[in-house]
This record gives C-alpha cells, structure tokens and sequence, in this order.
C-alpha cells in the first residue's frame, strides 16, 4: 500500500513523504486493515525493525485529526521515551488548522506542567503515567489514544504490574472514557490472549524489511537454521591469532564495511571484548574514520579530572579504535555518545551486556551472542528465547543490508542451540499483578482512588481485579484478594465498615507508592527511634536494606575488614534500638556513605570498583527512599527525624558533606567547586556576598562567568 493511499489529511500524507515513507511494510498494512486510523484498538505483534514505530505515527495523525483529545505514548525506559520525544517532535512541523504539541515526562526529562495541560501528544514512561494518575491530573481524562510500547514487559516481575494496572483502569472505563488503544508488542506466543485482554485486533506478524539469517557457531563451523553447515566467511588464521571466535565473526563484518554487535554475559566480558577486537579493528579504519574518533573519544571523558575513572578513560582509550562498551557501569552521558556514534556509523564494534537489546534501538549487519548465560542475582541462568528474539532482531540494517546476521557462539554441540533458541517459540507472558507485593500496593491504590466519597466493596475490588490480565484465568484470584485486605487492615490502612476505605495512614502510603509492608516495617522501626543523636549511617543502612533498594552490591572480602572499621566508628548511629548495623552489609552502603562525604568518582572507582552509572543509580533510588522515610516520619509528626532526612536527601543528591550544603545550592556550584570555596573559606552565601566579583573569578575553577552568576544569585541574600 502506498502512503499516499492513506485515508489521512492530505498534509499528514506530505508530512510522511517529507520524512522519506512511500510504501507500507506489510505488518503496518495489515495494522491499517485493522483499523488503527479508524479508531479501533490493535495489537502489533512483530519483531524489531519491522516498523511499528510509523503504525504508531499514523494511527496519532488520524486521531489528531479527527479529535481534540489526549495521544499518550508510553514506553518501559527513560532512554526509549527520549528517542520517541525526538521523533515525535517532528510532528509539530505538519501545517494544519491547529499546530500539534507534543511533550515529554520521564523523571529525568520533563516538559513543564503547563507544557503537559496543553500538549497534543505526551511521550511518558509507565512510572510516570502512574504517577500521573496517583496525582489524579486533570487532563488524563483527556486521553482518546493510548499507545503502549514494548508492552510485553507487562511479563517483567517488576515494571510488569504498574502497566497492567495503567491499561486495565484505561480499558474498562475506570479512568474516564475507554480510549483507543495501539499496543506494541515483540513476538511472544500468547499474543491472541494479551489482545482478547485488551479487546483488541490482533495484527501478527514475522515479517522484518531486512531478512534475518539465524546460526550457531561451533568448532569452525557455522551452522544456519536450515542446518546447513560452512565455514562461512570466518577466517581461521585470524581467530586463532585472539583465540575469540565472537571477535573473528565481528572482524569479518567490519572487513565488508559493515557493523557488528557483541552480546557478552558479564560487564567485565564485555570490556576484555571490545579492548581486544580494537587490535585488529583500527588496522581496517582509514585516515579520516580515525581522525574523527579521535575527536568523539575527546567527548567521552568528563570536563572534571576527578570524575575520570579507569573505565571510563579506557573506553575513551578504545573507541580511538573504534571500537566500544555499553553496559550499565557508564553514565547516561557516555551511553548516549556511544548509541550516537554507533548509529553513524562511526563505531564499527560494540559490545554490549543483554540489557541493551531491551533499550534503544542500535541495529547492525551481524550480531553475535557470546555466549547464552547471563549474570543475575542468582548467578548464571539461560537467557530466554524472548530475549535471544530481541538480540538477533538487531541484526540487519534497513536501507543498508540486504540480510541481517545473528550467530550463537555454542559451547558445545550446536543442535541443542538451534532447536531451543532458533526454532524455539518465545514464552507465554505471565502476569505478576496477583504477586504479594504487588497485589497490597494496587489494591491500597484502588481502595484510595475509588473511595474518594464512599467506601469499596469487596466485590467491586474483585470485580475489578477479574479484569487484569493476571485475573482472568485465576482460580484463587478471590482468596489472594482476601489475604492481602487483611494486611492492609492488620497495617492500619484500611478500615472495612460497610465496604472499603483507606486510613489517613493508608492514604499517605498510597501517596508514597511503596509497598504497605514496607511502609509498616518503617513506622514500626521508627517507634523505636534513638534520640539524642544523628543517624545518618542508621538511615544508610535501613535504605540499603528495604526490599525497595537497588542495585545491591554485596561486600566483597577485600571490603569486609574495612567495613567493620566503618562500623565501630558508626555504631552510635543506631536509627532504632533493634537495629543490628553489623549485619546486611552491602558494598552499596560503603559506596553512599562515601558519596555522601565527597568522595570523588575516581576514587570510589579504584576502591570500591564502583562507576558512575551505578553510583547513579544507586544515589537516585537512596535520595527517593530517603523521601518516603521522611514522610513516613512527619506522618508520625516526628520533627527531629523529619529535618534530619532532608539534610541527608540533599547530600545524597549532591554527594557533599553537610557543610557545603549552602553552597551547592547556588547555581553552577557542583560538588567540585563547593568543595574549592570552602578550601578558600567561604562556608556560605554570606561569605559570597561579601568577596568581590574579581577575587571569586581568580579562584580556581571559577571565571568571571562562574563567579558573576553567583554574585547575582545571592544578592538577594539578606
């Protein structure tokens, strides 16, 4: 079908011609066919690159057309959201009667509120959608097309239930009226029954714009899905020069003038593979390719010598060669520059550990999986055949190869790998909304929302819950529904006179979105609070340790003797008498108490083998706990606690000691430079005012420019 064929305004039609569309692939036809610029809800189910982004796009153009309501675009992750933003802002340049706003909320990325009232289009992740939806903001009654991405995360343990939740509420009417719904979805094998949940059409599909060709290699031999065995193009001598068949297989693709994509079990494997591939990579790169990597590994380093550490200065180092990582340790910054680079084609090898199959997309002619365990926390297990699927879909680039290449490296036998993973049918989706944990925060939710006036009853909460896709076929659906209710009431959260209600108790643990166990293992630590001293190495602990806090670093045994070191000079910063600070030790402690010291990155990196992408994590997820402790604390009116929280939040997001506070506050002073004013005594904005504009520009790290805005902030200092 072509474009122009399209039942869309004509200058939607030149807007996907100016963007480069003429013909539909046949998964976006047969979306058409489906309805999804008539207003119907649809599931495509269909792999990576088959262009499920443009059947997205039209079924947008046709409602905005047609509608003044809300488009909502919801994705898994803050870095897919990000890349949605950028396409769909493009949107804003069709010329029609009334220009097209589009918006973005992520958490890391936001449009103003008044951006959001007013927008068209708002690209969110499903966290934020919730919160949305927690806070009750008006214009999600607005909402008359909901596109939900990647939606067979709704199986993930963890995000999984929040999107459950969001799309049962939108499906049956909870939330104002039922919208259209446009669900995205990877090939999974109960996609008939995701799209009966969601009264759906279901549009499935195999069809990818690149063919993919599926193989294992073993022994110097590659075998494909149609077992037949070859050397292919792999060349012996050079394999055995690295001793790495992965490495051979990329090289081989590089030699054509093309990309290749490693997925390797470990972040240290993904490292030790991209380092060695870059020997033999940088001898195929000509002068220009080099003189420009040269320049984009200047970008990789950060503008603060301190902030340096080793992985990030090798993986400067390495993509001279052109080659690269990506895994998790890198901040967001370093990420970003290599799936840039990557997708100009600059960076001719990437290794990667499995979670950026799940992420943005990095296509490439040949991709090769290492090996097909990965490193959880329960050590080695199998990846899934979902998730082999997402890997190899990255093979093939559209416009550019004529066939995609994905290569199992088989540690062993082949035949076993072709038949589990190549021939094998991606995994039913399970629902985890009935889970414990998950079942006491959504239940909490419905009680608080649906009580606003009177109370709920247990057969509205079952009703309701019926309609959950983890609902629909469970036979203790009722007894789990029960038992949960009365943990909310043992919690005092609820009250069950003539139906449902929350507590104010239970209200403000809604509010917090943790889970009520959770909330009341808190309160119950609290009533036991130590007075008379601070405790702050107390409130580390008890953050490291809620089932809420992520990631988890275990203590290695290097570490264990210095942890008791730190222990026996923090001890008498108990938070609760019962708690026992020698015991649920984490590598994750050690590295936020440090942080919240001023430690720099380069520092927590050579000693406790910490990068910036996890202390990232880790301070974000401490400063959000840190919040729900405090509230927690001001709920049960205790003042002391309450202001000792928010001075450790503000540490916590600042990584500085207590008494740089008050300068870190002041725009364009970051740690570095707070910790330098205070180095030439100035403690506060007071001694600020007092300097002039001249002696603070000389200060080092400062300028003239620096040093103006400051003066400017704190004249308004009385």
């Amino acid at each position: 079908m072509n474009i122009s064929e399209l039942n869309l305004p004509k200058k939607s039609i030149d807007f996907l011609l100016e963007q480069g569309y003429t013909e539909l692939y046949p998964p976006q036809e047969d979306a058409v066919k489906a309805g999804i610029i008539d207003g119907k809800s649809v599931l495509v189910s269909a792999p990576t690159a088959s262009g499920k982004t443009l059947t997205a796009t039209m079924a947008i153009l046709s409602h905005l057309s047609k509608n003044k309501s809300k488009v909502i675009y919801l994705t898994p992750l803050r870095a897919l959201a990000s890349e949605k933003f950028e396409e769909f802002k493009k949107l804003e340049k069709i010329n029609q009667d009334q220009k097209i706003k589009v918006a973005i909320s992520t958490g890391d990325f936001n449009s103003n509120s008044h951006d959001l009232d007013d927008a068209d289009v708002i690209i969110l992740t499903n966290e934020t959608m919730d919160a949305m939806m927690t806070f009750q903001k008006s214009w999600i009654y607005e909402i008359g097309l909901m596109v939900s991405d990647e939606i067979h995360l709704i199986g993930d343990s963890g995000r999984g239930p929040t999107l459950e939740m969001i799309l049962t509420r939108f499906k049956t009417g909870y939330v104002g009226k039922k919208p259209q719904i446009i669900a995205l979805s990877a090939t999974i094998s109960n996609s008939d029954k995701l799209a009966e949940w969601l009264d759906c059409k279901l549009v499935e599909s195999e069809w990818r714009p690149v063919p993919l060709s599926e193989a294992v290699y073993s022994n110097h031999t590659i075998t494909n899905q149609d077992r037949v065995e070859s050397e292919g193009n792999l060349d012996r001598n050079r394999e055995s020069r690295h001793k790495k068949a992965e490495i051979g297989l990329g090289l081989d693709t590089i030699e054509d003038q093309a990309q290749s994509l490693i997925f390797t079990m470990t972040r240290a494997s993904s490292v030790a593979t991209a380092t060695e591939a870059g020997k033999f990579v940088v001898k195929q790169l000509k002068k220009d390719e080099l003189e420009k990597l040269i320049k984009i590994s200047k970008t990789i380093l950060p503008k603060e010598t301190e902030d340096q550490t080793k992985l990030v200065t090798k993986l400067a180092d390495m993509v001279k060669n052109g080659v690269a990582f990506h895994h998790a340790g890198l901040d967001q910054r370093c990420r970003t520059i290599i799936e840039t680079e990557f997708k100009n084609g600059h960076i001719k090898l990437l290794t990667s550990t499995p979670t950026l199959a799940a992420g943005v997309n990095l296509p490439a002619r040949r991709v090769i999986i290492s090996n097909v365990f990965r490193f959880g926390s329960n050590g080695n297990a199998p990846i899934t055949i979902l998730e082999y699927k997402q890997m190899c879909g990255r093979a093939g680039r559209p416009q550019y190869d004529d066939e995609g290449e994905s290569i199992i490296i088989a540690k062993g036998s082949p035949h076993d790998y072709l038949e589990h993973y190549i021939d094998g049918e991606p995994e039913s989706l399970e629902s985890h909304i009935l889970e414990d944990s998950s079942l006491r925060i959504h239940l909490l939710g419905l009680i608080a929302t649906s009580s606003t006036f009177s109370s709920v009853s247990e057969k509205k909460i079952n009703d309701f819950f019926s309609q959950t896709f983890g609902g629909l076929s469970d036979t203790a659906l009722e007894n789990k529904i029960s038992e949960r209710l009365k943990d909310l009431k043992e919690y005092d959260m609820i009250t069950d006179e003539d139906g449902f209600k929350p507590t104010k108790f239970g209200q403000k643990v809604f509010w917090l979105r943790i889970d009520p166990k959770t909330a009341s293992n808190i309160t119950s630590d609290l009533e036991h609070y130590v007075k008379g001293s601070k405790h702050t190495f107390g409130s580390l602990h008890m953050i490291t340790n809620l089932p809420e806090f992520y990631p988890h670093f275990d203590v290695p045994e290097k570490l264990q003797e210095y942890m008791e070191i730190i222990y026996d000079n923090f001890k008498h910063e108990k938070l609760y008498a019962q708690q026992e600070l020698q015991k649920n030790w984490t590598k994750s402690l050690l590295i936020l108490y440090h942080w919240i010291d001023g430690m720099t990155y380069s520092d927590m990196s050579e000693k406790f083998d910490a990068e910036p992408g996890d202390i990232f994590q880790i301070r974000r997820n401490a400063e959000q706990l840190a919040y729900i402790i405090r509230e927690i604390a001001r709920f049960w009116k205790n003042q002391v606690l309450v202001d000792e929280l928010d001075i450790l939040r503000q540490r916590i997001r600042h990584g500085v000691p207590e008494e740089y506070l008050d300068l870190v506050r002041i725009k364009n002073v970051g740690r570095v430079r707070a910790k330098i004013l205070y180095k030439y005594n100035f403690r506060d904005r007071i001694d600020l005012k007092e300097v002039s504009v001249e002696k603070l520009a000389a200060i080092d790290k400062i300028g003239m420019t620096i040093a103006k805005s400051i003066k400017s902030q704190i004249e308004k200092v009385r």
